[in-house]
């Protein structure tokens, strides 16, 4: 299963007189990390919701919204603050002493003093609706998997392709690496017959037969081409793996650069050159795609 590491996905669910909606979201990134934004009141579930995900996600920066609104009314209370109002009566029967008048205590009057009577709702229980945020969390990270297991799949796909691709130019390299000693052979055989013509020289076949050994031993491009062919082969397999493959795949593209670039300095051939250049085009194509891989 090969998935990638970007992905949306949103959940919502409602109960108790709440409606939580949750969005998820997440891009590349070297390793693993959450981040979780939510209203103070459910920051207690912040790790919860962390440990959930990276259960799940094993690479990639995943970034979680946590919204909420009610779907009742709470529950209104109000609160008399007995003090104050007692402070607020013996304060103003001083000052009715200090004018030399009377004072009668007014209960309906002392209530509309500031800050004797406050409404306040009742408070949100956070254990109590957790049930309700975790649904909402797992619907939103059900749909983010989902999409980047399908984003994966036509990544899979895309890959597989270059990968054929690649294969065909290293094969295309392998043969092309015989013909290049027997054409240095000939050329020499030209150059040098048209040099001793003139002065009635015979060729020195051991000589030249040296000079094509040197060559093939310098150009020799066998052991490149058979790692490339294994790194190449060990890509399509791992493509077909249960686990996350990117950092794998990553490296398997830096080895196969390393080995076609010596490709490229050994052969000294325009035909090799040619294919060595178009490959590492098309592993630059492949490094950029497994950027987003799990």
């Amino acid at each position: 299963m090969l998935n990638s590491m970007t992905g949306f996905g949103r959940g919502e669910a409602k109960g108790l007189g709440y409606h939580f909606s949750v969005e998820m979201k997440s891009v590349n990134y070297r390793f693993q990390e959450t981040i979780v934004k939510m209203p103070r009141t459910f920051l207690s579930f912040e790790d919860t919701i962390r440990k959930i995900i990276q259960e799940k996600v094993k690479r990639g920066r995943i970034e979680v919204y946590v919204n909420l609104k009610e779907t009742e009314e709470r529950k209104r209370m109000v609160k008399v603050d007995k003090d104050l109002t007692l402070k607020y009566d013996i304060s103003l029967k001083e000052l009715a002493q200090s004018l030399n008048t009377t004072y009668h205590t007014n209960i309906f009057r002392l209530v509309n003093l500031p800050e004797v009577l406050s409404v306040e709702e009742e408070e949100i229980e956070a254990k109590i609706l957790w049930p309700v945020l975790e649904n909402a969390v797992q619907i939103a990270l059900a749909q983010l998997l989902d999409m980047r297991l399908q984003e994966g799949e036509r990544l899979k796909n895309d890959l597989r392709q270059r990968i054929v691709f690649m294969q065909q130019l290293v094969q295309a390299i392998a043969d092309r690496a015989p013909k290049v000693v027997n054409e240095y052979q000939e050329r020499l055989r030209e150059r040098l017959k048209d040099l001793l013509d003139n002065n009635n020289i015979e060729i020195d076949e051991s000589r030249v037969a040296m000079e094509v050994a040197l060559l093939a031993d310098k150009a020799s491009i066998d052991e490149e081409v058979v790692r490339l062919k294994s790194h190449l082969e060990e890509f399509a397999q791992t493509l077909s793996s249960s686990e996350p493959v990117g950092r794998k795949l990553d490296f398997l593209v830096q080895e196969m650069n390393r080995e076609i670039n010596t490709v490229g300095s050994k052969a000294n051939d325009l035909e090799i050159t040619k294919l060595v250049v178009e490959g590492k085009c098309e592993l630059e194509k492949i490094r950029e795609q497994i950027q987003n891989m799990e």
